[in-house]
């Protein structure tokens, strides 16, 4: 039996960037060559990206760790290390993305992959550093450091995979869905007399006239799944998707001789506890087991009480400016004689295309650039902090990268990151937190004096914008 998997939890880091490298040209007959020092390659990323082919996130379900290549490092004569190559995860159409906490809770969407073909870049490989040949100035000409490379990012991400189907049988368990989309589609779902035969969701393919629409079978619901009772609490994810909710109430009341109005009461219930928006989500109700003798009472009942809530959803779509007679319509079918079933699926059909097309007309965004501006956003904003007398914290991605990759052994390069940090800002967020002379400044793990300075005339001011440009 083949493993559905529809959430799964992996750790993924992508490559670190290599580093610059310090060098000199030296040939015979040329004195003097200056710096030739290539860049490091920068490191691989992450990348998910949305495939048709692939069915659920079993792949995910043994392997947890994913590690993308690192960039190697640069060498002299202007070599510069290769990029590290990009890690790309194939998951299915309909996957959510997301990011979780240090508690191991989801604290940002980071993207819906709801088209094949989607993808999006959730972790950016580590910048390379830059060899030498970058930090020559007119007063400066034989810089004698370079960047290291910068470490990547690594966190812990959420993988949900939802059903991307048009319409979804909901409704107790044993109430006929197996049997109705067996009819309905191609689909061979296990069909048996005793409750929850399905323990993973199907899907099926239906044709109607000159269009088809997809249709999925949701394990049966019970009173509480919304709070995680049963098994039904597992698979509401997969109804979030459709268009349209196919509510099939068995008119036998079933083995244990339950209410149909009642279960049409109760599964309504569970979906508007799970997420309200469900409730008022399209829905064609459908009374199933319509041949059996005794069902009459309970389909005039059932059949009432959806007339008084679709006229009540009509007068609310007139308010609205909308014209919807029967915004809730009710078949009264049979699976094993197939009453009812053409009327059915030609109903269904219309509904779908009709959902289909006005969501068509609706931008998707675009989550990569989402995302990237996102990251970019955060990069480059730093806060400063006291914490305690005369010691100050930094926090940023972009002064916290600028540490990283300095030569805290070298002078001329601990000297040319005083001139970065001054240029981004912070020693102006110091002076207004408070910071005077003397003061102990943090970033990360290190730790150095507060010493004000003023800008050298001499200084060459387009280096320093050309290295955070490309941050």
């Amino acid at each position: 039996m083949s493993q559905f998997t529809d959430q799964v939890r992996i750790y993924v880091k992508a490559g670190d960037g290599g580093a610059g490298c310090v060098s000199f040209r030296r040939e015979a007959h040329v004195p003097k060559g200056g710096p030739d020092g290539g860049d490091g390659g920068h490191g691989g990323s992450i990348i998910f990206q949305a495939d048709s082919t692939v069915s659920s996130l079993i792949d995910y379900r043994y392997k947890h760790h994913f590690k993308a290549e690192r960039g190697t490092h640069g060498q002299g004569s202007r070599r510069h290390g290769s990029h590290g190559k990009d890690l790309v995860l194939k998951v299915p159409v309909g996957t959510v993305v997301r990011l979780l906490d240090e508690n191991m809770q989801p604290c940002e969407e980071i993207a819906d992959l709801t088209h094949n073909g989607e993808k999006v870049c959730a972790l950016r490989g580590g910048h390379g550093g830059r060899g030498n040949t970058h930090f020559v100035t007119p007063t400066r000409r034989a810089p004698a450091f370079a960047e290291l490379g910068e470490p990547a990012d690594e966190c812990w991400l959420e993988l949900e995979m939802k059903l991307m189907a048009d319409a979804a049988l909901v409704g107790m368990p044993s109430v006929g869905k197996s049997s109705l989309i067996a009819c309905m589609s191609a689909a061979r779902p296990k069909i048996a007399d005793y409750p929850f035969t399905t323990l993973v969701p199907n899907l099926g393919m239906v044709h109607c006239d000159d269009r088809s629409f997809v249709v999925a079978d949701v394990p049966g619901l019970i009173e509480g799944a919304a709070q995680g009772k049963g098994l039904g609490h597992e698979f509401l994810r997969h109804v979030e998707r459709t268009a349209l909710l196919l509510h099939v109430v068995d008119l036998s009341g079933g083995f244990e001789g339950r209410d149909p109005v009642e279960d049409y009461k109760i599964i309504n219930q569970e979906l508007e506890a799970y997420a309200p928006e469900l409730a008022s989500r399209p829905r064609i109700v459908i009374g199933n087991k319509a041949d059996l003798p005794g069902t009459e009472d309970a389909l005039q009942r059932l059949r009432a009480l959806v007339k008084e809530e679709s006229e009540a959803l009509s007068e609310e779509l007139l308010d609205q400016g909308i014209d919807d007679r029967d915004p809730i319509p009710f078949f009264a079918v049979s699976a094993v004689s197939q009453k009812g079933l053409p009327q059915l699926i030609q109903a269904t059909g219309e509904r779908v295309f009709q959902l289909r097309s006005a969501a068509a007309e609706e931008e998707t965004p675009e989550f990569d650039q989402i995302w990237e501006m996102k990251r970019k956003q955060r990069d480059r904003s730093f806060t400063v902090s006291r914490e305690e007398a005369g010691v100050f914290r930094i926090r940023g991605r972009q002064v916290e990268r600028m540490v990283i990759q300095t030569e805290w052994e070298n002078e001329e390069a601990v000297a040319f990151l005083e001139r970065r940090l001054e240029h981004v800002g912070v020693e102006k967020a110091l002076l207004d937190a408070g910071a005077q002379p003397g003061d102990t400044i943090r970033i990360l793990e290190i730790e150095f004096e507060f010493q004000p300075s003023d800008w050298d005339s001499d200084f060459d001011y387009m280096t320093l914008m050309d290295l955070e440009g490309d941050v």
